[in-house]
């Protein structure tokens, strides 16, 4: 079944690829989270989701004692197997990123890594901003940006990126 394309393709354009899934968890008046699953990825659903909270805690959008959205709101709004959040909650926790507490949800943990310091979130950011930009102009795909990020990591930490 085609699908439509993304935003920024010319108007009519179908895809064979269903659009990504996407999870907006609001707290009050603000939104903490934006968990999106892309289904034509070849990463699994829960390695998604756990790449997103890890992220999520580096850019410092997740703070220790942030709750998560119980298990059963990610399915809802993804339309996911309750299984595939709980692997993800699971691997969480065990990476020490998140802690359970029973009856009350899942937090983030005071062990959760640090954020990325805003001094250097702001002096790196603009050169990446124009890279990025550099790439769209190219006509690069996110998948194809994120192979030449992943490669690029794996040439300067010396560590699988997968």
């Amino acid at each position: 079944m085609p699908w439509p394309a993304a935003a920024g393709a010319p108007r009519g354009c179908l895809t064979a690829q269903p659009p990504p899934a996407y999870c907006r968890i609001h707290y009050g008046a603000s939104e903490l989270i934006h968990l999106r699953l892309d289904t034509g990825s070849a990463m699994p659903a829960y390695a998604q989701l756990v790449r997103q909270v890890r992220r999520a805690v580096l850019r410092g959008v997740l703070t220790p004692g942030d709750r998560l959205p119980a298990a059963r709101e990610v399915v809802a709004a993804l339309a996911i197997n309750p299984n595939t959040v709980l692997k993800a909650y699971g691997e969480l926790e065990r990476e020490g990123v998140v802690r359970s507490r029973a009856g009350l949800g899942t937090f983030i943990a005071d062990s959760a890594p640090a954020p990325v310091p805003p001094g250097v979130q702001r002096s790196l950011r603009p050169g990446l901003d124009a890279w990025l930009e550099r790439a769209r102009a190219a006509g690069l795909s996110e998948e194809a940006v994120w192979s030449l990020i992943d490669s690029a990591v794996l040439d300067a930490y010396g560590a699988d990126v997968a």
